[in-house]
């Protein structure tokens, strides 16, 4: 928990910075390099990360790789302050956390929807449509199945989650039948 806490105060003060000086999607291209540089060259984060190495020697490889690439002055700064701070190994949930800030600066939310069965390409289309309206934002849809929903959809929204499955309706119905109302 106090990770994401950490990593997210990271990534609202680097939004901020980009917004400030309207380099907020250049920032979020540096990080995803930065994080591809973690993925592709095998051992450079635990050069950075692990303790049993000695500090001054870990930063000087931190900034003989940031002098080797091309990153903007804010961008370095960042790492070596995150370096400096020991959060650099919470660079990977920073990246994350900043592309959902960056893709909310642009318009765009992230939804998806859980259905019973195989939605056609026609029906997301119509539900993306619909939620890109309710919401005035474009919608990136992440589309899943499960069959144990028996029938209808889940869509989430962020926190905002719309439960129109079959199976939930039945436990409703069981629960106020249960207490003895009326359906």
């Amino acid at each position: 928990m106090k990770n994401l806490a950490v990593s997210r105060r990271y990534a609202k003060a680097l939004i901020l910075i980009g917004q400030e000086d309207g380099q907020a999607e250049q920032y979020n291209a540096e990080l995803e390099s930065v994080v591809g540089l973690f993925d592709t060259q095998e051992g450079f984060e635990s050069a950075l990360t692990n303790p049993l190495y000695n500090k001054n020697d870990r930063k000087k490889v931190l900034e003989a790789v940031l002098a080797a690439i091309d990153l903007s002055a804010i961008m370095k700064s960042f790492l070596i302050l995150l370096f400096d701070k020991g959060r650099i190994g919470f660079l990977r949930e920073i990246a994350s956390y900043y592309k959902d800030l960056a893709d909310e600066l642009k318009g765009v939310v992230k939804a998806s929807i859980v259905s019973a069965t195989e939605l056609s390409s026609e029906a997301v289309d119509k539900i993306k449509e619909s939620l890109s309206k309710k919401t005035g934002k474009t919608i990136v849809l992440n589309v899943q199945q499960d069959s144990s929903l028996i029938g209808g959809v889940v869509t989430k929204i962020g926190d905002l989650v719309m439960d129109g499955s079959v199976k939930t309706q039945l436990m409703n119905m069981r629960e106020t039948l249960k207490k003895g109302e009326s359906v």
